[in-house]
């Protein structure tokens, strides 16, 4: 058996260990300690957008995915599903191929995982998605295996990865079923959200916005309400697939959310409301902000270089994201001390192609349609499409929609009574301390 290459511990991943190991190029594993929302200066990586493009009192907080490992945040719960396959000798160097459902940054963060660690890799995801992805994946030695259909179709995948489910030398790191997806969110980016508001506003988060694919990221929210209990959590999904809006599905353009199913691992308890986003609202604010930032300073009355902070920090669900988390400000009436907090997963280097597409479906961009853009996007003051789903129906109606998924992939009733109860989350989250003295152990064996 090949001898497992060493890697963070949850804690590690949320403080760095100082210093960190030195990395001689992208492919090095010691790549696997920069696993973190931290920058070399040891502060949460986020950015606070101008108050005079959002056109909000509030504070948008941004964190920046771009910078982890393989250019995405979601490389870390990658790694911890790994991990905690590892841990529990489930998955051996050597002897397993890893296996990433996904729809693009999950898929290329589990190939460049799988590179570090010593492992082969298969990703399996729609063949509708960007050609940057694709690229990516093969870069760092992935195998593709390409189900019909875009974004709107992870059925599909689930169903072709029920295949490699059954072959004992492929494990499937399932970012939709497995809970190391879950505690990496709320224990690393909850509390690197938690730590960026600090340095703003009133230093409390108002509202934590995220579109969920996975479903991930929304654990984060459960880290916050723990810290704020009356912070909103507020789901994004794209208005042509409205599954936790209405259970209504579609096709749609924004790559990574809308995947036609409440997931898993979304702990629903926590989710206050879902918003609905036009997806080309989306690919069109990232023409504005990452091709048209002249434009966009001339319109705003900013100095030239404003907003170059923003340049190639943003992807589409980024953009969603931003889009959710401003218009989501102001139905809330909230003031110039109130945080809002969401993410950009990765940053534009995964969407070129996407931005071709739509000058092919446009035409030329001119000025002045660019400025409609703008005016629609950032200052439409008509109300977004916000579903309040605290109350109890609504809770039954989305535990329904999972139960009818996943006892499909044949999870039990019990089990998914158990997810109905917050002790269920809060214990699955409680094993982030045991899981790191085993790792810290096995490391210490090794040497």
């Amino acid at each position: 058996m090949k001898a497992i290459v060493p890697g963070p511990t949850y804690a590690e991943m949320l403080n760095p260990r100082d210093p960190a190991p030195h990395a001689a190029g992208e492919m090095d594993p010691a790549n696997l300690f920069r696993i973190t929302w931290r920058g070399p200066d040891r502060q949460v990586r986020h950015v606070a957008l101008p108050k005079e493009l959002t056109g909000t009192e509030a504070n948008i907080i941004v964190l920046a995915g771009r910078c982890f490992p393989s250019g995405s945040h979601k490389v870390g719960p990658a790694y911890a599903t790994l991990l905690e396959g590892e841990l529990a000798g489930e998955i051996e160097p050597g002897v397993h191929r890893v296996i990433g459902p996904s729809t693009g940054n999950f898929g290329i963060g589990v190939a460049y995982i799988a590179l570090l660690k010593g492992y082969a890799a298969t990703v399996i995801m729609p063949d509708g998605m960007s050609k940057e992805r694709y690229q990516r994946i093969r870069q760092y030695g992935g195998e593709l295996d390409l189900t019909p259909g875009t974004e709107s179709d992870v059925i599909l995948v689930l169903e072709r990865t029920e295949h490699y489910k059954k072959d004992p030398h492929s494990k499937v790191l399932a970012q939709f079923e497995l809970l190391p997806n879950y505690r990496f969110h709320r224990y690393v980016t909850g509390r690197s959200a938690l730590e960026a508001a600090e340095r703003h506003g009133n230093g409390r988060v108002a509202a934590f916005v995220s579109a969920p694919g996975s479903a991930g990221t929304l654990a984060a929210g459960d880290e916050i309400k723990a810290r704020f209990p009356e912070a909103v959590i507020c789901a994004l999904e794209p208005t042509e697939c409205p599954t936790l809006f209405n259970n209504g599905r579609g096709t749609h353009r924004i790559e990574g959310i809308g995947d036609k199913m409440v997931t898993l691992i979304h702990n629903v308890l926590t989710t206050d409301c879902v918003q609905l986003v036009h997806d080309d609202d989306c690919v069109m604010g990232l023409e504005l902000i990452q091709r048209q930032p002249r434009l966009l300073e001339r319109i705003l009355g900013l100095a030239e270089g404003r907003l170059a902070g923003l340049q190639d920090l943003l992807g589409i669900s980024g953009l969603c994201n931003i889009l959710g988390a401003i218009r989501l400000a102001r139905s809330l009436g909230l003031g110039p001390e109130d945080n809002v907090v969401t993410v950009a997963t990765d940053g534009f280097d995964r969407y070129p192609s996407v931005l071709e597409d739509l000058v092919r479906r446009q035409g030329p961009l001119e000025e002045g349609t660019l400025t409609g853009w703008f005016e629609s996007l950032f200052r439409d003051g008509k109300p977004p499409k916000i579903l309040d789903v605290r109350p109890l129906d609504q809770k039954q109606r989305l535990f329904g929609y999972k139960k009818d998924v996943w006892a499909g992939f044949g999870y039990s009733a019990a089990y998914l009574e158990r997810m109905q109860s917050q002790s269920f989350w809060d214990a699955e989250y409680e094993r982030v301390e045991e899981i790191d003295r085993t790792l810290l152990r096995q490391r210490q064996a090794a040497r």
